[in-house]
């Protein structure tokens, strides 16, 4: 089984403007993402992006870059891009890393990898772990997928699902015991077909509602894997707060996330 490491990186961020070239214990934060998945079995990391100065900040740090068009809409546009300029063969394996992901754990991308291989008739493999706590099921940021038959997902919702019916009867807002509550975990692996197909598909009605972009394969009838996490990974940086919390972890020295 081999696979490649795909990193869309774009610089535009309303709450963290040039959020890839931030740094983090002395080198930009896209570079320590990158880093961070050539740990993983990867035959292949690159970074692609449509800035030249994420380019340029990846090449000086002997990362594999590739300039794609400024004017995708979506990261998974981005990756359709590079399975064409590369010539990926329509079974290749790509795996999409978010370039604010510098603490994600090579293991998590080696099994979704792993899990899209050991399906041939699957084009996108994803990830998900348990829910624990209510405020989590109840918190519209955090997607939730309900699984079926073989680890396949039946649905992605930012609502509480599944819905324990007797449970919150009352109203309150509380998890159900032994409720098989899953987040979404948004990383990625895809087939090169699958991702050249992508910016053809039209968006659905469910990812409009939603806002949820993984539900346009859903709906076209492609079908989804989903690898159990044992735990929720570490979050990547979206915020300023969240930029604070990963730069101490970098002041001693990159941290290594539990395998």
């Amino acid at each position: 089984m081999t696979f490649i490491v795909v990193i869309p990186a774009r610089a535009a961020s309303t709450r963290l403007p040039g959020k890839p070239l931030l740094d983090l214990g002395g080198l930009p934060m896209v570079v320590r993402t990158a880093q961070q998945a050539a740990r993983s079995a990867a035959s292949r990391v690159l970074i692609a992006t449509d800035h030249a100065d994420i380019a340029r900040a990846a090449a000086h740090h002997g990362i594999e870059v590739l300039m794609t068009r400024p004017d995708h809409p979506t990261g998974t546009d981005r990756l359709a891009e590079v399975a064409t300029t590369l010539a990926l063969d329509d079974e290749a394996i790509v795996v999409n890393v978010q370039g604010d992901e510098p603490l994600i754990d090579p293991a998590l991308i080696d099994a979704v990898a792993t899990l899209l291989a050991q399906h041939p008739d699957a084009a996108i493999a994803t990830c998900a772990a348990p829910i624990l706590d209510a405020e989590t099921l109840f918190d519209p940021n955090a997607v939730k997928v309900v699984c079926g038959a073989q680890d396949r997902a039946l649905y992605f919702s930012r609502a509480p699902i599944p819905w324990a019916r007797d449970a919150l009867a009352d109203g309150r807002q509380r998890l159900a015991p032994g409720l098989p509550a899953w987040l979404h975990i948004g990383l990625y692996a895809y087939r090169a077909g699958f991702l050249r197909q992508f910016p053809e598909l039209p968006p659905g009605r469910l990812e409009r509602v939603e806002s949820l972009e993984q539900l346009r394969a859903l709906e076209q009838g492609f079908p989804i894997l989903v690898h159990a996490a044992g735990a929720v990974p570490a979050r990547g940086v979206d915020t300023p707060e969240d930029l604070a919390r990963v730069r101490a972890l970098f002041d001693d020295g990159p941290p290594s996330p539990p395998v």
